[in-house]
């Protein structure tokens, strides 16, 4: 297969842990054809269709250089038999426009996964309300009434915002309330801007488990996250510890009922954030943990990603 990585700099890359590169590494053990590119080199021009300015690389396996590049032009995007879509949020503006963009890279004949249009269709933290069954008590909402309300309710609770990543703008309230007015105007600016809210789940100190998605189907071992110090936030980029363990029976539940849904709606993969057995978020701009997984346990996560990817395009 020839495939196109739409990623971050490859420069950027902290190849010890990160998942596309992982992704890179075994398809390219498979003998796949390797390039890359940024969604700023992404364009449409009338009567040429969707192109990208990328780069063919190599990975060398050494950690520096860990790549090079072969060769460097502009191509199609329905040229490739593959476009893996592995731009790191936050989905801002500039992310919503490169699903467009991809989106008429498909009717124009490209395969793109995880699917442009399920992207935009799936935001993380909102994507979990379809699944109530699932979920903590969670409130979204501009407004700080409901938001008091549903602390008087809940007691310990936790505030973020809808563009948040890897636990940017986190906040938890106590039954005291200390705090809640101004954390409130701090994510909600005073009523322009939407809120999530759900009650606080002790089992955080256990972990927020990271179960992934392939294909529909669960990885048998998840990554919790585990809270170090007084943090209440396991997310790696905060400073959380990364454990694999096996994923429980509630977690399999889950993964069970979401994973042929997802995966009909053209989410090839999906990383469920599971705290104490109930689903707090959804993730599909580029979910991670392949490497920590793999390390841990020797199940070999990026083999099943790309053997995945392989059934996808025999479809």
């Amino acid at each position: 297969m020839n495939l196109l990585f739409v990623a971050d700099p490859l420069s950027s890359f902290k190849i010890h842990k990160d998942t596309t590169f992982s992704m890179m590494r075994e398809a390219q053990r498979c003998g796949h054809t390797l390039s890359a590119c940024e969604p700023c080199d992404i364009r449409w021009r009338h009567g040429e269709g969707v192109t990208a300015q990328v780069q063919q690389v190599q990975l060398t396996g050494q950690p520096d250089p860990w790549f090079t590049v072969t060769a460097s032009q502009r191509q199609p995007l329905r040229d490739f038999d593959a476009v893996v879509m592995r731009k790191d949020p936050p989905f801002d503006s500039e992310y919503f426009y490169s699903t467009h963009l991809l989106g008429q890279a498909e009717r124009e004949g490209a395969r793109v996964f995880n699917s442009p249009a399920a992207l935009r269709n799936h935001p993380e933290k909102l994507a979990i309300l379809e699944f109530p069954q699932f979920t903590a008590p969670t409130l979204v909402t501009r407004s700080e009434a409901d938001i008091r309300e549903f602390h008087a309710a809940h007691g310990d609770i936790i505030l973020k915002p809808l563009d948040g990543m890897g636990g940017m703008g986190i906040f938890k309230v106590g039954r005291d309330g200390l705090n809640l007015g101004a954390i409130t105007e701090t994510l909600n600016r005073d009523g322009a801007q939407t809120v999530m809210v759900q009650k606080f789940l002790p089992q955080i100190s256990e972990g927020d488990k990271r179960v992934l998605l392939i294909g529909g189907q669960p990885v048998p071992f998840a990554l919790a996250r585990i809270p170090q110090g007084s943090e209440v936030r396991g997310n790696l980029a905060a400073g959380g510890k990364g454990v694999a363990m096996p994923i429980t029976a509630r977690e399999r539940e889950i993964a069970m009922h979401l994973g042929p849904l997802l995966s009909a709606r053209g989410l090839l993969l999906v990383g469920l954030d599971v705290i104490g057995g109930h689903l707090t978020e959804i993730n599909v701009t580029s979910p991670t943990c392949f490497q920590e997984i793999t390390d841990q346990t020797g199940f070999d996560v990026p083999a099943m990603f790309v053997d995945a990817l392989q059934s996808a395009l025999r479809r």
